[in-house]
């Protein structure tokens, strides 16, 4: 039998901290360092079963992938039907996961904090809240909501790791939202988390990557796990609506962990979470992000770069993308972070032809959007128009990547897959620094 107990849960001034005691057969999916998340509030006052919500959100997927029970003391009442609407969502969706079930002492329905009782130290008072990073998807879904003045939540720990090695991309991050939140007028909130440090993620991937596009989080734990890591935040200030921005839209059925049928279901006494901007394509994203840059802000700027948190780099596929996206919805790319000129589009050709980026199903279908609008589209110069020619005949289909890993990280996962426990927990150190020294072999 398969299990997974939530110990000890606490709450130290703004600081939350579990540790997990799992079955033997789970040991090696879970370091031996507590669940963490620190809040930029105290939140002393959060009833516990609340407190449960982060780290239930955040382990119940990897126990549901191997048929595991999981214990806790207390836990709110509507997030535990919500977590039974989850799995069976992501049950439909992987055919590896097994499911499991949520036991706990106390199952009850927390009373929201009045009005009077919120923590605010805030500019201006807000009932809603979205997850930010100042790219184009989460700029739309603000856009979108602005008139609730949404408190934006940025997250470390996924893209941003808590390593000290990207304290200074966290800066950067931490800066930029507050400059935006600041014109405006709007809360913020940061939240810090070690839940892929607690979590083996190294170990999860040799399990489950053959099943996934992506990696585990992406394909499978992050609209949970980002939307519970929220639930203490907005217990604290009283929201009722948490938005996650879509990185899809209808139409595209990708294996995914942040869609409707998830992140739609993800809420807690008095707070409704909703994935936001799925109607749109990411075309139509930016047609929307236009919009407002011609009514209320001619100079903003956009940050989606994969090298770079303190600017756009204007030389990686994201960059590219999102440049080439602008100009179709009528925007000058230099003027919103971009540096792009008409020669550039000689270079897309020459990386996308050339395979020099790595791309998946994601980029498949954000470039066949962007072709469905060059349909639409007069260009400009002779280099966007031999672009745009070239773009139309070109089959999107064979600029997806056969394999996202290298053979040696494969033939290391299906290693590590089947070694048994207890030489597993003596050679795994040296497969990790081995996986390690490939990672930066590979990147450098």
């Amino acid at each position: 039998m398969s299990w997974l107990v939530i110990d000890r849960i606490d709450a130290d001034g703004s600081t939350l901290e579990c540790t997990l005691r799992p079955s033997a057969d789970l040991e090696r999916f879970f370091t031996e360092t507590p669940f963490r998340v620190r809040y930029d509030r105290s939140i002393e006052a959060v009833p516990d079963a609340i407190l449960a919500i982060p780290v239930l959100a955040n382990v119940c997927p990897v126990a549901w992938a191997n048929g595991a029970d999981v214990y806790v003391d207390a836990v709110d009442a509507t997030f535990a039907q919500a977590l039974e609407d989850v799995k069976t969502s992501l049950l439909a969706m992987h055919d590896f996961l097994e499911g499991g079930t949520l036991y706990a002492r106390t199952c009850v329905d927390v009373e929201p904090p009045s009005n009077g009782s919120r923590d605010r130290d805030a500019k201006r008072e807000s009932d809603s809240a979205l997850l930010f990073t100042g790219g184009v998807d989460s700029t739309c879904s603000y856009v979108r909501h602005r008139e609730d003045d949404p408190t934006l939540v940025s997250i470390r720990g996924w893209t941003i790791t808590p390593d000290p090695a990207d304290d200074e991309n966290w800066a950067h991050l931490r800066g930029r939202v507050s400059d935006f939140a600041d014109q405006r007028g709007l809360e913020t909130a940061f939240l810090e988390t070690n839940a892929l440090s607690a979590l083996d993620h190294a170990m999860i991937l040799a399990h489950y990557k053959r099943f996934v596009d992506g990696a585990w989080y992406s394909s499978v734990g992050h609209g949970l796990g980002l939307l519970g890591l929220c639930a203490p935040m907005a217990y604290t200030r009283g929201i009722a609506d948490v938005y996650v921005a879509a990185t899809h839209w209808e139409g595209i059925d990708l294996e995914w962990g942040s869609r409707p049928d998830i992140d739609d279901h993800v809420r807690w006494s008095g707070t409704q979470c909703h994935h936001d901007g799925y109607e749109l394509t990411r075309q139509e994203r930016l047609d929307v992000i236009a919009d407002y840059v011609e009514q209320e802000d001619s100079t903003l700027e956009l940050q989606t770069c994969n090298r770079r948190m303190d600017g756009n780099c204007g030389e990686c596929e994201k960059c590219y993308r999102t440049a080439v996206g602008l100009r179709l919805s009528g925007l000058e790319p230099t003027a919103h972070g971009y540096p792009f000129s008409q020669h550039d589009y000689d270079e897309i050709r020459r990386a996308l032809e050339g395979g020099a980026w790595e791309l998946g199903e994601d980029e498949r279908n954000m470039w066949a959007d962007i072709r469905d609008r060059v349909r639409e589209t007069d260009p400009e110069t002779p280099q966007e128009r031999a672009f745009f020619e070239w773009l139309l005949t070109r089959d999107l289909g064979a600029l997806v990547s056969e394999s996202t890993s290298p053979l040696s990280h494969r033939l290391l996962r299906a290693g590590a897959r089947n070694t048994p426990n207890r030489v597993y927990n003596v050679a795994y150190p040296t497969w990790k620094a081995v996986q390690s020294g490939l990672d930066r072999v590979r990147t450098r």
